[in-house]
């Protein structure tokens, strides 16, 4: 009786043009009826179409692909008529001919039905299901999702008011669109373009009639139709497509046998997406670059929404990565280091005077397994996969020769620099005061005598430098370190001012001392690295995001003599004197810490900056020549110039061909002062570095 009374009421409803349904409505009560009506919200408010977003590298080849729904939005007309008609002929085959509600289908479904207040089986058609979708996909929070999903008549009468009011809105084909870009079609594919992708490495415009009845049958169940979960199950449900097709007069019957005998999908071509870093060419430096984007303010008020945005806005990121560079140092990577090493190996490259990272790679493989890691090495602790650095030795002897040139300390000026040094009664002088070492007593490693700042710097003479911080005071050479962009890598503080600064302190990074020497490059031009250089939005709109910001942090005349002294480090006898090759101008330096713990060498070209580290990753960090290995062998001898060295080189040599050949320019004779150098000086061999970081134990 109930089930008559409903029909009776649906047709007379129908009749008078109020198109809801009413199917079970007497069970609910007249006033509960009219006060659900009463309510009902009529303009459906959809939340963005979620997008897949994608990280590319400097030439616009996709580094990764981020999403929390994986999809490609396209017109209809970018959809093969077929499919069109697949998806029209299985779900809703009166589309075109009814309003947002399907009365025939409606009242098929009442009949079926069971009396109660849950529906059992539904009628709804293409417009409905959209409208389910779409108040499904803009559900937030637990809440939202169970009443867009709730199993109810309350549910249905919503969401057909606001089908009624979406089809005064927009035309029908709008609707298909939407509903054809929006759908789940399994295996984590949502919309149609995605779905040809995934499946059959195709897309929605060229699907053959099989392909698009496969797609088709997905949509009432993902999962359970799913192929990829049960092959036989998705055939089942693409034959009832492709007859259904053909019972309405879309196919022919020869069609629908060609197509029935058509294998459903070649499970070994199907193509997955990989969602996030993890599966990126370049995972370390992709992360980082997500790091970077979730401190965007113009992505979002909070990192949550940043992150959301991120993965569903569908932008488009640039970023400064350049795969020919990027090469080259994996290359070198590859050629010095195998991943079960016990020791690490990093290299990264920027570009001077613009901060663009150029390449930023390491030697353990990314991932969770024994020789693997989730750790960049290259970056510091600001996010939750920066490893925070390691100590790096005299490549911090740099700074003070920048210091000394800037208080007009010439190239030329001699300090007598014996082997061994005690500056346990000496002071240094601050920025805030005065600080000195009661047990401190250096030593060299390399040359002793009286030398200039060229020779100390081409030997790496400890004694010398610190004598020379002595006279410039530590104020200075940290207050140029930190313009340069140096800091504590771990504790993101400043470096500490103390006695045995200019031979190693605090922890640095390859990034951060590849664009402090690209400073010098620059000729004293300092510019913030650049990892994202634009993001657009699915339109094409540009996205503010933070660019370079450039200073000239020293003099040109400081940087060319700076220029100058590391030049002398790679001339034949200098302790990067083997790392020097071809016709280009080149200038570095090494650095070796505290029991050879690590090991670097920073150099440049005036065009292309890189520093390279190996060290010991794992605390308690111990010792390179005790029981680790580098390219599958012990290593016997850590130094910056014999360890670390050829790994600079060999991304070096590879990586400048092609570009510029340019040079240092010459440094002012005020700069250089007067020629002090004694005669016969013997050059001892170039197979030392420098002070394997003797001091450096007391910034740790």
């Amino acid at each position: 009786m109930n089930k008559f009374i409903g029909v009776s009421v649906l047709s007379g409803a129908l009749a008078a043009g109020l198109v809801i349904p009413l199917t079970g409505l007497v069970d609910l009560g007249t006033q509960k009826v009219s006060e659900t009506v009463e309510s009902l919200p009529q303009e459906l408010r959809t939340a963005p179409l979620q997008i897949r977003s994608r990280i590319l590298a400097a030439d616009g080849s996709l580094i990764a692909t981020l999403f929390e729904q994986n999809r490609v939005p396209v017109t209809l007309a970018q959809i093969h008529p077929v499919m069109r008609q697949a998806i029209v002929a299985i779900e809703d085959s009166r589309f075109y001919s009814h309003g947002a509600l399907d009365a025939k289908g409606t009242l098929r479904a009442l009949v079926r039905n069971q009396t109660g207040g849950e529906v059992q089986q539904g009628g709804s058609s293409i417009t409905q299901q959209y409208v389910k979708l779409s108040l499904i996909d803009k559900a937030r929070t637990a809440e939202e999702r169970e009443a867009a999903t709730a199993v109810t008549y309350e549910r249905k009468l919503t969401e057909l008011r606001y089908a009624i009011s979406l089809e005064e809105e927009v035309s029908k084909d709008e609707i298909l669109e939407r509903y054809l870009n929006l759908a789940n079609f399994g295996d984590g594919t949502y919309g149609v373009e995605a779905a040809a992708q995934h499946y059959f490495r195709t897309s929605a415009a060229k699907l053959t009639l099989p392909q698009a009845a496969l797609l088709a049958g997905l949509v009432k169940n993902p999962t359970g139709y799913d192929p990829t979960n049960n092959l036989k199950r998705a055939r089942d449900r693409r034959d009832v497509v492709l007859r259904r097709m053909q019972e309405l007069n879309l196919i022919t019957a020869q069609q629908t046998d060609a197509a029935l005998k058509t294998p459903v999908v070649d499970l070994t071509r199907i193509q997955k997406v990989p969602n996030g870093c993890a599966g990126s060419r370049y995972p370390f430096y992709c992360e980082y670059v997500v790091s970077k984007l979730l401190q965007n303010p113009a992505l979002g008020a909070t990192t949550k929404e940043r992150d959301h945005y991120l993965k569903t806005g569908g932008l488009s990121v640039k970023t400064s990565l350049d795969p020919r560079i990027q090469a080259a140092a994996q290359a070198s990577i590859n050629e010095h280091t195998k991943p079960r090493d016990t020791a690490v190996a990093a290299i990264t490259v920027v570009e001077p005077g613009t901060g663009v990272v150029k390449a930023m790679v390491q030697s353990k493989p990314y991932g969770n397994g024994k020789y693997e890691t989730a750790y960049n090495y290259n970056v510091e602790k600001s996010y939750a996969g920066g490893y925070g650095g390691f100590q790096n030795g005299s490549t911090m002897k740099a700074f003070t020769i920048a210091a000394a040139i800037s208080q007009g300390i010439p190239l030329n000026y001699r300090i007598n620099s014996p082997q061994q040094i005690d500056l346990r009664q000496t002071r240094f002088r601050t920025c805030k005061g005065w600080t000195r070492d009661k047990e401190y007593q250096p030593q060299n490693s390399t040359k002793s005598g009286d030398l200039t700042m060229l020779e100390a710097a081409r030997y790496s003479t400890n004694t010398y430098f610190l004598q020379l911080s002595q006279r410039t005071g530590l104020c200075a050479p940290a207050t140029i370190a930190a313009k340069l962009g140096m800091y504590n890598a771990q504790s993101l503080g400043p470096l500490a001012q103390v006695v045995s600064f200019t031979l190693g302190v605090g922890y640095t990074t390859p990034l951060m001392l590849s664009n402090a020497y690209a400073t010098f490059a620059a000729r004293g031009k300092y510019c913030t690295p650049v990892l994202v250089t634009s993001i657009r939005d699915t339109a094409g709109k540009p996205i503010s995001t933070p660019g370079a910001t450039c200073r000239q942090a020293i003099s040109p005349q400081v940087a060319d003599g700076v220029n100058r002294v590391l030049s002398a480090v790679m001339e034949p006898g200098g302790t990067g004197g083997r790392l020097n090759f071809g016709n280009w101008d080149l200038a570095g330096k090494t650095g070796t810490i505290q029991d050879n713990r690590a090991v670097w060498y920073a150099g440049y070209a005036p065009n292309l900056a890189a520093a390279s580290v190996v060290a010991d990753a794992n605390l308690p960090y111990t010792n390179l020549m005790y029981g680790h290995t580098l390219d599958g062998r012990d290593i016997a001898d850590p130094t910056g110039s014999g360890t670390a060295g050829p790994l600079w080189k060999t991304a070096m040599q590879k990586a400048l061909p092609g570009l510029p050949l340019r040079r240092f320019t010459p440094p002012t004779a005020k700069v250089v002062g007067s020629d002090q150098k004694k005669p016969n000086e013997k050059k001892p061999a170039d197979n030392d570095d420098d002070n394997r970081g003797r001091g450096n134990e007391r910034t740790r």
